[in-house]
């Protein structure tokens, strides 16, 4: 049996030797085929087999083509997500609004193509929606109202659309300074922010936590000179009476003076009910000035407050404070969507004593350009020139 079967096993594996062999011949040229072979070379790099020839080197020459051009794409594919990345355009579309990047062939975005898709249009102000932007004036000034008085003489320097009412921000604070000021409460009482004093008008946001407390000066300190709108409202709800009281001691104030085309809704300015017009404020500037303690509080480059535990740092909100160019003696900036950007001042320029107002400014620096196009024509011009006065507008 042994035997048997190692005779199959033979057989088998002869059997396999001679196909493997078999299989090896086959495909293995030949002498003949190799001739064969050279001769068809030869009939191809002939000029008569060349017309022959070009179909399929052209066909050839295609498929190298497109294989090349999808490489090309690949890399054009990698280099563009690369860029992208190194310019931050997916970065930017996760801060503020989203931004929506269309799709694309070959990788690259349009830059016309992208859009914001959250955020609505521009809000305007109520001066630009009343057209009073397109008021021409010899400064080409970016604010829509702007006045500039002498106030010694009353003498009325430059004028641009000065009874347009239109909402002032937190150029309302020097009000609420002054009704605090003439109650003569106590300046070292402790006053707290409550959940009555956060912003619910516009979100603004503040350092000054809800429990915080803080004396009435610093109170008084940190509205005028960083423009606090919780330590406004706290001022006003700590008024005998309670905030309503304290809103109609402003319009009462305000009448006494004569601003006739003034009105107040509340202490900060955050709303755009409290409208006045740039006549009426420099009557207020005026005012205000006469209280030393609004002069020095609202003129404060900085101040240190303690709250509590921490010790935080304020920054006067009108750069000019820092300006050893300019002698400021009293000011106050705001700026809500509706009103733009203000500033009031009451400065010393060429000689005179001046009150200045710029109202509904368009552009963060704006304001700010602005009253130093009118100092340097103040400076240069105005005591051998006559006072400038814009064509009146609207409003």
């Amino acid at each position: 049996m042994r035997v048997v079967r190692l005779l199959k096993g033979v057989l088998v594996l002869a059997g396999v030797g001679w196909a493997l062999l078999a299989g090896a011949q086959s495909t293995s040229p030949g002498k003949s085929q190799v001739n064969a072979q050279k001769t068809e070379k030869a009939q191809i790099g002939s000029p008569s087999a060349q017309g022959s020839s070009r179909p399929a080197t052209a066909k050839t020459q295609g498929a190298k083509g497109a294989k090349a051009a999808r490489g090309l794409k690949a890399r054009t594919d990698a280099r563009s997500q690369r860029t992208a990345q190194k310019h931050g355009l997916r970065k930017k579309a996760s801060v503020g609004a989203a931004v929506r990047r269309p799709k694309s062939s070959g990788g690259v975005v349009n830059a016309q193509s992208v859009t914001r898709t959250s955020s609505g249009p521009a809000r305007t102000s109520f001066g630009q929606r009343a057209g009073l932007h397109d008021t021409a004036d010899p400064l080409d000034l970016r604010s829509s109202v702007a006045l500039v008085i002498d106030q010694d003489t009353q003498q009325v320097l430059f004028s641009k659309n000065p009874d347009a009412v239109l909402p002032i921000a937190s150029i309302t604070k020097l009000m609420t300074a002054m009704v605090v000021l003439e109650a003569g409460q106590s300046l070292d009482e402790q006053l707290s922010i409550t959940q009555d004093d956060v912003d619910t008008e516009k979100g603004s946001g503040s350092r000054l936590r809800v429990g915080s407390s803080l004396s009435r000066g610093d109170m008084l300190h940190l509205a005028l000179m960083a423009s606090e709108n919780r330590a406004a409202n706290a001022l006003g709800r700590h008024y005998p009476g309670g905030l309503k009281d304290f809103v109609d001691a402003m319009n009462r104030k305000a009448r006494s003076l004569g601003m006739t085309n003034t009105r107040y809704a509340e202490p900060t300015g955050l709303s755009s009910a409290n409208q006045s017009s740039a006549h009426d404020l420099s009557v207020l500037v005026r005012a205000a000035s006469e209280h030393q303690l609004i002069r020095e509080l609202s003129t404060t480059a900085d101040a240190s407050v303690n709250v509590g535990s921490r010790s935080l740092q304020f920054r006067n909100t009108n750069g000019l404070i820092r300006n050893p160019s300019w002698e400021i003696g009293l000011q106050k900036t705001g700026y809500i969507s509706e009103a733009g950007r203000c500033v009031v001042m009451q400065a010393q320029l060429a000689g005179r004593k001046l009150i200045m107002v710029l109202l509904d400014s368009a552009g963060r620096y704006s304001r700010i350009g602005d009253a130093e196009r009118l100092r340097n024509w103040i400076t240069h011009s105005v005591p051998a020139a006559q006072a400038a006065t814009a064509p009146a507008s609207g409003g």
